[in-house]
């Protein structure tokens, strides 16, 4: 992941007005555990006027769906439902080959009740002058146990220690 391909991304989704917050393994970093990640996790406010602008403003960027998706059908919440029913879908994935380095993944499902998560995100900089929304701790602690893979576990642990140490009301 390059950290340019992140401030444009983020450039256009702001630009565009798109309501996000940054989960995984940047929101881990943005609570403080320096780790690799290797894309950009988001969960997007998934109402039909949200998508279209978040995935029109990436598309000057060249990122498009690994699969045959546009954001019609993206916005739909019933196509959307059976992708996850009959396909397992939990993300849909970008990629641009003019950011190789740096791809997306979509949830195709709010994972928490956006509009109070989006109230309480940490706004940090993960690139210096460039504020983001990140899940808060305890959401990003808690998607992580659900996910249950051995990366989410160690990052649990690390996550925990940090807000213990810190006692830091901001991270809860």
């Amino acid at each position: 992941m390059k950290l340019a391909d992140i401030e444009a991304i983020v450039r256009a989704l702001d630009r565009a007005r798109v309501r996000y917050i940054v989960v995984g393994g940047s929101a881990v970093v943005a609570h403080g555990y320096g780790r690799l990640t290797i894309d950009l996790d988001l969960v997007m406010q998934l109402e039909p006027s949200n998508i279209e602008a978040a995935l029109g403003a990436l598309h000057p960027l060249g990122y498009r769906p690994r699969q045959p998706v546009t954001a019609k059908q993206f916005a739909d919440p019933a196509l959307r439902q059976s992708w996850i029913e009959t396909k397992n879908m939990r993300v849909l994935n970008l990629y641009s080959d003019s950011h190789r380095e740096t791809t997306i993944d979509v949830f195709v499902q709010e994972p928490f009740d956006f509009d109070p998560e989006y109230a309480r995100a940490l706004e940090a900089e993960l690139i210096p002058g460039l504020p983001m929304k990140f899940v808060c701790i305890d959401t990003l602690i808690a998607m992580k146990r659900a996910a249950g893979r051995p990366r989410d576990l160690d990052d649990i642990w690390h996550l925990t220690r940090l807000k213990e140490e810190t006692g830091d009301a901001s991270k809860e």
